[in-house]
């Protein structure tokens, strides 16, 4: 049992340098880059909704779930990203990525359960070109974003009562490069702005399921997220450089310019979500989340055109499955889910707000023993506005995943 608890801490740990996801959005320059969704492949795939506890899934997004674990179990995501850029002039491009989304475990120990993993919080990943009207030209690229690793333990109260708590130790780094090159010149000048991002946050959790009637039951979820500080370690590096034909940065002469590093108030977060089904048979329901954003500033600059705005989200969705328990068709023992979500951002850019609708649909695919599954997710979607000189992304997300449970504790008997 150590020998399997150890590998996979051992797992968790190697693969937190590769968690951090990537994006090519443009708008991932504000703040500490776009937010990424911090749930699993089956929440995704019914518009995020992140209300669902059961025995035998992980709910990254609400502890209490943990509570509810009747077998251990592993979990790993991987997403790939369609990104289509619109402007107002009707140019157009595009631009994709793939990354790993998360990586976690929970294991039940009677009424407590407990659960561990890192997944990514933001991502940054630009590269834009914008041309003067005396003939320069300006390039902006960004990398980077913030990670978490978190330890979460789940109690099952009573029959109906489950609460969490979730401890996040929030890491990454950000750098923001600009490259202005004026063809009269030999050499180009270089600004290189980077931040060492860091800060613990907590989440607590709350989930509650009644039975309505025989068959139906209501299921409803509490997720709170105070505000946490950031802390932004900052750097600034000023070079002439000769940007070689490969792309290579070839440096004639660089000086660093000392700036202040900051404690980035993040904001605090509410989800509340209520729904209705029967188990193991069909669920619907729905989630509102507040996200107080209007304090929140960037890292090491100022932008005179952006601000931040208290921003709420909305998510619907839900699953069906034919018969769970079917021995003769393998397509009754499917999960189909489906979902949609209208998001504000809270990012408001020359008076035009940065907001994101989804739609997305999906399927569990049974495999193996122990109600062990794998997941498949599409999301078709919109975020920002060709007006304003902004431009307008439709993005398509395909999810994988691979939801794995094991039995670790057993009791031993002798004959």
């Amino acid at each position: 049992m150590i020998k399997k608890i150890l590998v996979v801490i051992l797992v968790i740990v190697t693969s937190v340098s590769y968690a951090q996801e990537g994006t090519s959005s443009p708008y991932s320059f504000y703040g500490i880059g776009l937010q990424k969704f911090k749930g699993t492949v089956e929440n995704r795939s019914m518009g995020g909704l992140g209300i669902l506890t059961d025995s035998i899934h992980l709910n990254l997004q609400n502890p209490a779930s943990y509570g509810e674990l009747k077998l251990t179990t592993y979990t790993l995501g991987a997403n790939y990203n369609g990104l289509n850029l619109d402007n107002a002039a009707g140019e157009d491009s595009y631009k994709d990525n793939a990354s790993l989304d998360y990586l976690a475990i929970g294991i039940p120990a009677g009424k407590f359960g407990f659960g561990f993993g890192v997944l990514p919080v933001s991502s940054v990943g630009y590269q834009t070109n914008s041309f003067n009207d005396d003939g320069s030209e300006n390039q902006f690229l960004g990398t980077g974003g913030l990670n978490k690793v978190f330890v979460a333990a789940g109690f099952k109260v009573n029959e109906n009562l489950s609460v969490g708590l979730d401890i996040n130790y929030n890491f990454g780094n950000i750098e923001n490069k600009a490259i202005l090159k004026r063809s009269e010149l030999e050499f180009d000048t270089r600004e290189i702005n980077n931040s060492d991002l860091s800060g613990v946050s907590l989440s607590f959790g709350v989930a509650y399921k009644k039975m309505l009637t025989e068959k139906l039951e209501l299921t409803t979820s509490l997720v709170s997220t105070p505000s946490f500080k950031l802390k932004s370690e900052n750097s600034l590096e000023l070079a002439t450089v000769q940007v070689l034909t490969n792309g290579a940065e070839l440096v004639v002469e660089r000086q660093d310019i000392a700036v202040e590093d900051r404690d980035l108030d993040l904001p605090a977060e509410v989800k509340v979500g209520a729904g209705i089904g029967e188990s193991k048979k069909w669920f619907v329901g729905a989630e509102y989340t507040y996200l107080d954003a209007s304090k929140f500033d960037n890292r090491s600059f100022t932008s005179d055109n952006v601000v931040y705005e208290n921003a709420s989200k909305v998510k619907l969705g839900g699953y069906y499955i034919p018969k769970y328990n079917s021995l003769t068709s393998y397509l009754n023992r499917i999960v189909y889910r489906a979902g949609l979500r209208y998001e504000e951002t809270g990012l408001n850019i020359n008076g035009q707000a940065i907001n994101e609708f989804g739609i997305s649909f999906g399927v569990g695919l049974p495999v193996g023993n122990l109600f062990s599954n794998a997941n498949v997710g599409f999301e078709f979607g919109t975020r920002g506005t060709t007006n304003a000189g902004l431009v307008k992304e439709e993005f398509f997300n395909l999810s994988l995943s691979l939801s794995l449970n094991d039995r670790w504790f057993r009791k031993v008997k002798f004959n």
